[in-house]
């Protein structure tokens, strides 16, 4: 039997956990000396390279001292909380990873909550000691009141700290003192993190997450609870939702060794964490255990999603220039797919065929999913997000989110009053620097659009952080959200002449020579009503040439949004029509007269 130590890695986005796993990855000789193997190494998705966020829970294992290490790297965004608890699961200590500079922020409380209510070992990292203007001891204080305030165990606030920085590759026990690597980190955690409690019984494993192969199709992740598990032998597989029981095989097993994966053909005894090939009909979740007395484990719970959005194929008059995947049945099938490794995920069937609501935890969450299906080749269309409303003993309740916003404090007077306008409730004010630190509780409602006007306001320099809190009664209406629409006339080139002429009427969100159709959202109006406008209008040509009449068009760069930005944009009467190559606003109802018609 070997020492197993599993731990996960928790921290606020761009905090530097995964160029600390980095660090540590080097610092065991994984690689030979002449291998080049980059930066951000368990960051292996586009987006989560492009985003510098994680966004998938990742499993890697080295070896120091004899004692086997898994890591497990979480995703520090609470709109991927779905990954984080079920992950967790697997662990028995987390390594607390904390910006000597910027603190514990919101989103890393709402991930060490979990692991706390888990009775999972801490290990405080406090990171980035070089920064200027940080203060590593007042960084720790403030770990030791969040995890008191978040009623850890004597044990848990018993942890030990360690300082350094990962982009440089040195950890010690004090910030004043550089050392040259990580090893004093590496040797904390074999201190520090119990071995896995080995339970006396039969096989029991958890699903925990689902790895993909071309090659062998879906393969299951989990920790062996309790039992071994063996290669070539016959298990039962209990169902999460309904408890039923099926006979499965276990084709290959495989080790999780420094990146990659290692087949077995040894008894897996229990506290590692295996990838089992063979299994059907398998979700996370799910039980695997011993075929003569199956036990099933106790299923993961996970919070429910606070925000729907409606997505239907694409019918727009640009339908199918872009996409591979533009049927209802393609969008049908990839959806399912889904929600088969994304726990937090819902999908529910609506009166049409071709639409389906698909619940999520916030915005990013759901963005996530949409800019994946776009680079697949999937073009299809998105309604406004919504929240989801719950009816408790006939009163209305709502989602509400805790946010934080820092801001210099020449703004926090405008940024109090944009809060306050959409229901937000301020609980503190702290100042830091020369930043303000703001609090609000807030409807999960009023976020959608609000960072936008934020950074605005702010000149682009607010910090926003949201995490949620939990369902509260109704806040009542809140503040309009934006100006009406400019909205295309006729389907056509836009000429620069016309925009040029438009520009007093609003601001634009298409260029010059940009194609566009009737019916689609093509700017900003400067007031509350829509207001339909012909771009596509050349100008009248003569034979008579003046120096006076020949003005050249000087046109204002148009306002591009991302995707995030477009999805909160978007009104309840507009479509969001993505496609591999384009993002575009567009009316429900693309024609003039039956949008009158329908709002008489």
């Amino acid at each position: 039997m070997q020492n197993i130590k599993n731990i996960a890695i928790i921290a606020h986005v761009d905090h530097g956990k995964t160029t600390l796993v980095d660090r540590i990855l080097h610092q065991v000789k994984l690689f030979r000396e002449n291998e080049d193997v980059g930066d951000l190494i368990l960051d292996s998705n586009d987006l989560e390279r492009e985003r510098g966020i994680t966004i998938l829970a990742k499993n890697v294992s080295v070896r120091y001292k004899g004692v086997k290490i898994n890591i497990i790297d979480t995703p520090g965004h609470s709109d991927f909380g779905g990954e984080v608890e079920r992950v967790l699961n697997m662990a028995d200590g987390v390594l607390l990873l904390v910006d000597a500079f910027e603190g514990p922020m919101p989103q890393t409380r709402f991930v060490l909550q979990k692991a706390l209510e888990l009775g999972l070992k801490p290990i405080v990292v406090i990171n980035k000691v070089d920064k200027p203007n940080c203060h590593p001891d007042h960084v720790q204080e403030a770990v030791f009141e969040l995890m008191f305030n978040l009623e850890a165990t004597d044990d848990q606030l018993n942890f030990p700290t360690v300082y350094g920085s990962s982009k440089h590759g040195w950890m010690s026990e004090d910030w004043r003192k550089e050392t040259t690597d990580v090893t004093h980190l590496l040797n904390v955690i074999i201190e520090t993190i119990p071995e896995p409690i080995i339970q006396e019984g039969n096989l029991q494993l958890q699903i925990t997450s689902i790895d993909y192969s071309s090659y062998v199709g879906r393969i299951a992740v989990g920790r062996v609870q309790r039992g071994f598990i063996k290669a070539g032998t016959t298990v039962a597989l209990m169902k999460r939702t309904d408890g039923e029981i099926k006979k499965n095989y276990i084709k290959e097993l495989y080790l999780f060794e420094g990146l990659g994966k290692e087949k077995t053909k040894n008894e897996i005894h229990a506290g590692e964490i295996v990838a089992i090939v063979g299994l059907e009909d398998f979700d996370i979740g799910d039980t695997v255990a011993d075929w003569e007395n199956p036990e099933a484990l106790i299923p993961i719970k996970v919070d429910e999603p606070t925000m729907s959005m409606l997505f239907t194929i694409n019918n727009s008059p640009f339908f199918g220039k872009d996409g591979k995947f533009v049927t209802s049945r393609h969008l049908r099938d990839r959806l399912f797919r889904e929600i088969e490794k994304n726990l937090a995920l819902k999908v529910m069937e609506t009166d049409s065929s071709d639409s389906y609501l698909v619940h999520g935890r916030g915005i990013l969450h759901l963005s996530i999913l949409v800019e994946t299906m776009r680079r697949e080749g999937f073009e299809f269309q998105l309604g406004q997000p919504q929240v989801i409303l719950r009816q408790v003993e006939g009163e209305t309740l709502e989602p509400i989110e805790y946010l934080t916003i820092h801001v210099p404090e020449a703004f926090s007077g405008k940024v109090i009053d944009i809060v306050t306008s959409r229901k937000g409730e301020i609980l503190n004010i702290e100042t830091k620097g020369d930043r303000i630190i703001l609090e609000f509780n807030i409807p999960a409602r009023s976020l959608i659009g609000l960072r936008n006007i934020i950074l605005t306001s702010t000149e682009g320099e607010a910090i926003m952080a949201h995490r949620y809190k939990g369902y509260e009664p109704w806040k009542g209406d809140a503040a309009a959200r934006r100006n009406g629409a400019l909205i295309a006339m006729d389907t056509g080139q836009s000429i620069p002449y016309s925009i040029d002429k438009l520009q007093d009427r609003g601001s634009f969100f298409i260029i010059a020579g940009e194609d566009v159709y009737a019916g689609q959202v093509i700017g900003e109006h400067i007031r509350q009503d829509d207001l339909v406008i012909n771009v596509c209008k050349t100008k009248k040509l003569t034979n008579i040439r003046a120096s006076g009449t020949d003005d050249k068009a000087s046109l204002t760069p148009p306002i591009r949004f991302s995707l995030e930005e477009a999805m909160e944009y978007i009104r309840q009467d507009e479509y969001l029509e993505v496609t591999p190559k384009n993002i575009r606003l567009r009316k429900v109802l693309l024609d003039e007269i039956e949008r009158k018609r329908q709002k008489k």
